[in-house]
């Protein structure tokens, strides 16, 4: 076996990958022709690892430098990327910057230059603009969701990023969306195009509930209580929207979490982590949730407010049903509400009375150690089977962070368990432990 093999079954085996997909094949096999290259495949088909494990193969452990930048729109995208490249163990630096967190603390990461360094559009071109680190040896740019990134409100500053990079030799696009017009100023000419949107056979079911009244929140609560106990996102097209209907849910103790641009770093972070643990079932959101984020495959999805665009359609629907599984959009009218034309409906549902969503059995604790203490999962579940005196089937999904770490347990443990292992050792590090 290769050299190259060897390493990529390396790094298959700690992502727990068996093997690639069709798509992942066609897009190192691009890639590593070194032309320039649009990669079209659905949220959820493992796009971060299609030009990731090929852009590892071409960086070199002499280079001091930079060597490759990954353009991101949004922040928890820049910072999922990050995650995989770290989870990868390839031994190379990795390092992601973005608007909302303070400069002094990206000089301090970038005193150690990374070989790949991620981001968004304004934090880049802030660093380029700066000369925070040198642009000779970087040859690779990747524009993740590309469709988002050149959007006309970052159009200048991209146009400034491909200006600050003189040595680029390559250019991946990555995107969920079809036809696409790439800008001019990307420089981007005769690319390979993978295209892989045509092979997803979703099993998504749309269906539209009419709102008698104009205001939609009963409708809204009346559609959860006819779901059931399951996990979803509901979509909305504005933060003031968002808290109206967090206000409502909380009303009607419907437990839930709240994720748009306008919150804190800190909280759009957390409101994904207990989402993805279940200790929210629901999560009410803005199209920021609609594409690229690590969000687990999910059962249902509401469009309480009709999108404004057939791509924002497209993405928001694209989170459920992913990859031949099943999963229902609800659309929800108010009946002399005017409907898109590209919003095509399979059926109208007619709610029956329901009780409402059972609470989340779990609740997520928050610990203070994380990777850089050499702490790793195994030592933060055996630490609460042992010490918390948990039962394996007590502990939940944990995420083990850069300093931190957060997990999942049982509602009925979460005090008990707090009050035995806050403040205990965790490998050398004395931890600090709440409830978030």
């Amino acid at each position: 076996m290769s050299t190259h093999y060897k390493n990529q079954a390396s790094i298959l085996s700690k992502l727990g990958i068996t093997q690639l997909n069709p798509m992942q094949k066609a897009a190192q096999e691009a890639i590593n022709s070194l032309k320039n290259v649009v990669l079209l495949s659905p949220t959820g088909t493992g796009k971060t690892l299609a030009f990731l494990l090929p852009l590892i193969e071409k960086l070199s452990t002499q280079s001091p430098e930079v060597q490759a930048v990954i353009i991101t729109p949004s922040r928890e995208l820049a910072i999922q990327i990050e995650q995989v490249f770290r989870e990868m163990g390839t031994g190379y630096k990795v390092n992601c910057v973005y608007g909302g967190r303070p400069m002094s603390k990206d000089k301090i990461e970038l005193a150690h230059t990374p070989s790949v360094l991620i981001g968004t559009p304004g934090r880049i071109a802030d660093h380029l603009r700066k000369g925070s680190f040198e642009t000779f040896d970087i040859t690779t740019l990747i524009l993740d969701e590309f469709d988002k990134s050149l959007e006309v409100g970052f159009e200048e500053e991209m146009s400034e990023i491909v200006r600050l990079l003189p040595s680029v030799q390559q250019k991946i696009l990555t995107s969920a969306t079809q036809e696409i017009e790439i800008p001019e100023f990307v420089g981007i000419k005769n690319p390979i195009e993978i295209n892989f949107l045509s092979e997803k056979k979703s099993q998504l079911i749309i269906k539209t509930v009419l709102s008698p009244d104009k205001d939609k929140l009963k409708t809204l609560v009346d559609t959860l209580c006819h779901i059931g106990n399951k996990s979803g996102i509901i979509f909305c097209n504005f933060k003031d929207s968002i808290a109206r209907v967090s206000d409502y849910l909380n009303d009607h103790e419907i437990s839930h979490g709240c994720f748009y641009g306008g919150l804190e770093q800190k909280d759009r972070e957390r409101a994904l982590i207990k989402f993805r643990n279940g200790t929210h079932q629901i999560l009410i959101a803005t199209d920021l949730a609609a594409r690229g984020l690590d969000i687990p495959e999910i059962d249902f999805l509401i469009h309480y407010q009709l999108p404004l665009k057939v791509e924002e359609f497209t993405h928001r629907n694209g989170r459920t049903a992913r990859m031949n599984s099943e999963g229902t959009a609800y659309v929800i009218q108010w009946k002399k509400e005017p409907v898109p034309d590209f919003i095509t409906t399979d059926e109208v549902v007619h709610l029956n009375q329901a009780t409402l969503p059972e609470p989340s059995p779990w609740k997520t604790l928050f610990i203070s150690g994380g990777r850089q203490d050499k702490i790793s999962k195994g030592d933060v579940a055996g630490l609460l089977i042992k010490k918390g005196n948990l039962s394996g089937n007590q502990v939940g999904v944990i995420e083990l962070k850069h300093d931190c770490a957060f997990v999942s347990v049982k509602v009925k443990n979460t005090r008990s368990v707090i009050d035995l292992i806050n403040n205990e050792r965790l490998k050398k590090k004395k931890i600090r432990v709440t409830e978030i």
